[in-house]
């Protein structure tokens, strides 16, 4: 009876082990088909190249630095059009669009010699900075605002110089640039004329900025 129940379990190892066998030459011919498909297309895609990315998501108007960037190896083909080679190239410079971790840098999205402000001011538009007395924290970039000044004499009134502004960027004290002392500064993204008609009213008036709502 001991004799026949281990011949009955070497047939099953042997059975196991003729599977196992199987299924390792399976894998290493699907390995080796792989591989000679990649090599076939190797000189259709092109040699790996460098390309910087992202190391993480990254704003609009951010300045690029060291911490900020990667080098990524992909083939030639894959390589988007301007993409840069080499992090050094992209240090310094500021972002002229939102990134995400892993995008390509592109000269497309960096600001030609711009500054974290004017990398986001497009063509004809200008940044204009008004103090907020806004509690810190309650506006952030990209935020919408109205700007009201409220003249003197002898019949003091209250227009609305500009409504539905964009916010470009928060100026909390302590950064240098901050206009008033009772809360951040607000730097707007405006027209000529409404950078006109806020300087007028910052030189005569006395200016309040109302919050719109994501509407």
């Amino acid at each position: 009876m001991r004799r026949w129940y281990l011949r009955r379990w070497s047939t099953r190892r042997k059975a196991l082990l003729a599977l196992s066998a199987a299924c390792g030459l399976g894998a290493f011919l699907i390995v080796r088909a792989e591989e000679a498909r990649v090599a076939a297309l190797a000189p259709a895609l092109g040699e790996p190249v460098p390309v910087v990315v992202a190391a993480r998501d990254l704003e609009r108007g951010a300045t690029l630095g060291a911490e900020d960037l990667r080098v990524e190896r992909v083939p030639a083909a894959y390589a988007p059009p301007g993409s840069l080679r080499a992090p050094e190239a992209a240090l310094g410079e500021a972002l002229a669009s939102d990134i995400a971790a892993g995008e390509a840098v592109t000269e497309t999205r960096l600001a030609a010699g711009g500054g974290p402000v004017a990398s986001q001011v497009p063509s004809g538009l200008r940044a204009f900075v008004v103090p907020s007395g806004i509690p810190p924290g309650a506006v952030r970039p990209g935020d919408r605002v109205d700007v009201l000044a409220t003249f003197g004499g002898q019949r003091p009134y209250t227009e609305t110089v500009a409504s539905g502004l964009e916010v470009l960027a928060v100026l909390e004290q302590g950064s240098g640039l901050v206009g008033s002392p009772e809360g951040p500064s607000l730097v707007l993204l405006v027209s000529p004329a409404t950078a006109e008609r806020l300087a007028h009213a910052t030189a005569f008036g006395q200016l309040t900025v109302t919050i719109a709502g994501p509407d």
